[in-house]
């Protein structure tokens, strides 16, 4: 039994029957009252996303899960199909349940999130950075860089990403797999 001073980022816990992933968590304290911890929460079995308050000391109900790497293989119309890189078992994930679909390419390394009580998968996820090829990008403007501009690139998997203007086409770049943000240019 966990209590809600327990709570932390990307903690998967039981709430009213469903689960729910942290995404962001904090504490108020009043002179009068009692203290509050509030968290927003995302779905993870569901596509809810609600934020919920508790007493200070109330118990949490958090769900053991575990990060297990996958390779991705290939999309088809069945789903997203991954190949468990310990023994080469494969599954197929409906798109549903992958975070950021539209930056797996093929090959890529990827976390599939298992809960271990009922060893189900619950969601698929990529590394925190994952590397990029840009396949189309407008050419940028000579001595525009005083400003923080951005121009819309287009990735090797067809995902768009906003880069800045000095980024060429066939550049490799790092993108932050969670927001799609671009992070860095990566040398060859």
């Amino acid at each position: 039994m966990a209590t809600t001073a327990d709570i932390r980022m990307g903690m998967i816990i039981k709430l009213d029957g469903s689960l729910y992933s942290v995404v962001e968590f904090g504490q108020n304290k009043t002179a009068r009252a009692a203290a509050k911890v509030w968290a927003k929460l995302k779905g993870v079995d569901n596509t809810r996303s609600i934020e919920h308050t508790w007493n200070s000391g109330d118990n949490i109900f958090p769900v053991r899960v575990e990060r297990r790497p996958y390779q991705f293989l290939y999309k088809d119309e069945s789903g997203f199909n991954l190949m468990d890189t310990n023994s080469f078992e494969q599954i197929v994930m409906p798109e549903s349940m992958i975070d950021n679909p539209q930056l797996y390419k093929d090959g890529q390394e990827c976390f599939v999130i298992v809960n271990t009580e009922t060893e189900t998968p619950m969601s698929v996820e990529l590394p925190p950075n994952v590397v990029l090829r840009i396949t189309y990008s407008e050419p940028g403007l000579k001595g525009d860089t005083a400003t923080r501009a951005l121009k819309a690139a287009t990735m090797e998997t067809g995902a768009t990403v906003m880069v800045p203007l000095f980024v060429d086409t066939d550049e490799l770049i790092r993108v932050d797999s969670r927001t799609g943000a671009y992070v860095e240019r990566v040398k060859e």
